[in-house]
C-alpha cells in the first residue's frame, strides 16, 4: 500500500528569528488536494508559517510533518521533490529567458549519475505549456509584464514537479487583472491535482479561490477549515480588529466581507 498522500501538518510549532518567537505552539493540517489560504494582518506570522513548512526557517520546537516524517531529517534534494515554493518578492538573475529559469525547477532532480534527460525536458515544456507562456520561452524575464513574470516563477515551481505548492503573496504589487489571473491559474493547478498553500492579503479572494482557509493572529491559529464554515463577522473582527458583514458573492457563492462604514476596533 503506497503510504504516500502529500499530507503536510505541523504539531506544536514554534518559529521565528533569532530569539524572537513569531509562530506560539501552531498546530494545523494542509488538507491534501485542497487550495489553502493563509490569511492574517501584517506581521500576524503568515509568511513565517509558509517558510517554516518549506524547511526554510527551522523550528524552534514543534515539528513540522509530511505523511509523518519530521521534515527536518529529510535530505533536501528529497524535501525539493515532493515541496515547491515561490518565495515572496523573487527576482531572477539579470537577463535570464523565461525557459532558463524555468529549467531550473528540474535542480532537485539531477545528481552526480543524472545528467539532462527528455523527462527533464517535457517536464519544462509542460510547465511552460500550463502557464501559457511557451510562445515567450526565449523572452528575457525582466522584460515581461509583472503579471508574466508571476506566472514564470509558478511554471518553475511547476517544472519541479512537486505535488506540493507554497506560495508566499503570489499577487502581491499585481494589478487586479494580473491578480485574477495568478489566481486562476492556481485553481486550475489545484483541480489538476496539485494540493496549494498560498498567503494572500485580499481576504474575498481568499475566500472565492480557496477551498480550505487558515487565519492567524499574532503567531496563533484562529480558525481553519472550508471558508462558508470559517469567514464570519466574528472572525474578521477577531483577526483584522475590523467590523464587518458577511454576504454571498452573488458571483461565486462564497462568503463575500464588507467592511462597515467606521468599522475598526479601537484597542
Amino acid at each position: 500500500m503506497n503510504s504516500i498522500v502529500n499530507q503536510l501538518s505541523t504539531q506544536g510549532l514554534h518559529a521565528g528569528y533569532d530569539k524572537r518567537t513569531i509562530l506560539d505552539n501552531v498546530s494545523l493540517e494542509i488538507p491534501p488536494g485542497s487550495f489553502t489560504v493563509i490569511v492574517g494582518a501584517n506581521a500576524s506570522g503568515k509568511s513565517t508559517l509558509l517558510r517554516s513548512m518549506a524547511r526554510l526557517l527551522p523550528a524552534q520546537s514543534g515539528r513540522v510533518l509530511l505523511d509523518g516524517a519530521d521534515i527536518s531529517s529529510m535530505r533536501t534534494k528529497e524535501l525539493a521533490r515532493r515541496i515547491g515554493l515561490l518565495p515572496q518578492s523573487a527576482v531572477a538573475p539579470e537577463s535570464i529567458t523565461v525557459i532558463d529559469l524555468v529549467s531550473r525547477g528540474r535542480h532537485p532532480h539531477q545528481g552526480i549519475f543524472r545528467q539532462w534527460t527528455q523527462t527533464d525536458e517535457a517536464a519544462v515544456q509542460q510547465a511552460l505549456a500550463d502557464t501559457r507562456l511557451t510562445a515567450l520561452a526565449t523572452s528575457a524575464v525582466d522584460q515581461l509584464s509583472g503579471g508574466q513574470r508571476q506566472r514564470v516563477w509558478i511554471a518553475m515551481v511547476l517544472a519541479q514537479d512537486t505535488p506540493l505548492m507554497l506560495l508566499d503573496e503570489p499577487t502581491t504589487f499585481l494589478d487586479l487583472a494580473h491578480q485574477i489571473e495568478v489566481l486562476e491559474l492556481c485553481t486550475t493547478l489545484n483541480k489538476t491535482g496539485h494540493t496549494l498553500v498560498a498567503v494572500l492579503h485580499d481576504l474575498n479572494q481568499a475566500a472565492r479561490y480557496g477551498t480550505h482557509l487558515v487565519a492567524i493572529k499574532d503567531g496563533t491559529i484562529l480558525a481553519q477549515g472550508p471558508p462558508a464554515e470559517t469567514v464570519t463577522a466574528e472572525l474578521i473582527e477577531a483577526t483584522f480588529g475590523v467590523r464587518s458583514r458577511i454576504v454571498e458573492d452573488p458571483e461565486s457563492g462564497t462568503p463575500l466581507i464588507i467592511p462597515l462604514a467606521h468599522g475598526a476596533v479601537q484597542g
